[in-house]
């Protein structure tokens, strides 16, 4: 389960990469516009407000997430997997921020998912690439030790597996298709404040489904273990707790 209050701890943080992906965006009208693993849909709205004559539709797998959705009259919402899900009317965009990286298979998943986009329509998204970051890296290592592989069991993916691919490598899936790429990566710095910043960080993302699978003295003890490390890789200075983060976009219109 998704805990929308911990995901919006770091909100201007969290929104940022979205709105650069959303300023990269060609001159657009229209008709129909999906955010795909849309969270609790409040960026989702600021595209709903933008179009107000368009219809709207945020996609997620949390029921917890999208109840927390605002009420616009042209934003709809939908609770799907993005594994299987399939439009009634191809968008004319097809949006998303921070989900794809979730589904395993990229080399499979984008293209499936550009084929959804209507003609002349724009497929955007934004991954985060940082899975060779410390943050990741404790993780997994953390995991992968036999007190916790045994209940557990070895981490789902790792530095050898990448959830997310590099800009080029998008661009090389998209352009056969007959889209034009748009494809870029920033890192950005977050000066995070506050005790265990980075901690809090990943509770919200990456740790949560590591903790569900954990009695809560276990995942108390997970937990304690994890900060104790980050708070080694990731000190405070005095700008607050440097947290660098790579991120990757990709903006393609159907030629």
């Amino acid at each position: 389960m998704w805990n929308p209050d911990l995901y919006r701890q770091f909100q201007a943080e969290r929104d940022r990469p979205f709105f650069d992906l959303v300023g990269q965006l060609p001159d657009l009208s229209p008709a129909h516009v999906t955010d795909l693993g849309c969270g609790t849909a409040h960026q989702t709205a600021a595209l709903a407000r933008r179009w107000p004559q368009a219809e709207v539709s945020g996609v997620d797998s949390s029921a917890e997430m999208l109840s927390q959705a605002p009420k616009l009259a042209n934003l709809g919402l939908m609770q799907a997997d993005l594994r299987n899900w399939t439009p009634a009317e191809a968008p004319d965009l097809l949006i998303s921020n921070a989900a794809l990286q979730w589904v395993p298979g990229h080399d499979r998943l984008i293209p499936r998912l550009a084929d959804l986009v209507a003609a002349d329509g724009v497929f955007a998204f934004q991954v985060p690439g940082n899975f060779t970051a410390p943050s990741h890296l404790l993780l997994g290592a953390l995991r992968s030790e036999p007190r916790w592989q045994a209940r557990l069991g070895p981490p789902e993916r790792g530095p050898e597996s990448l959830p997310s691919l590099d800009p080029l490598d998008y661009a090389d899936l998209l352009t056969p298709l007959g889209f034009r790429v748009n494809a870029w990566e920033t890192t950005y710095l977050h000066l995070l404040h506050g005790e265990d910043a980075v901690l809090n960080w990943v509770r919200g993302t990456a740790l949560r489904p590591v903790l569900s699978r954990l009695s809560g003295e276990e995942a108390a003890e997970f937990e304690a273990e994890y900060g104790r490390r980050l708070r080694q890789a990731y000190p405070q200075g005095p700008s607050g707790t440097a947290f660098a983060f790579r991120r990757v976009f990709v903006v393609a219109q159907r030629t």
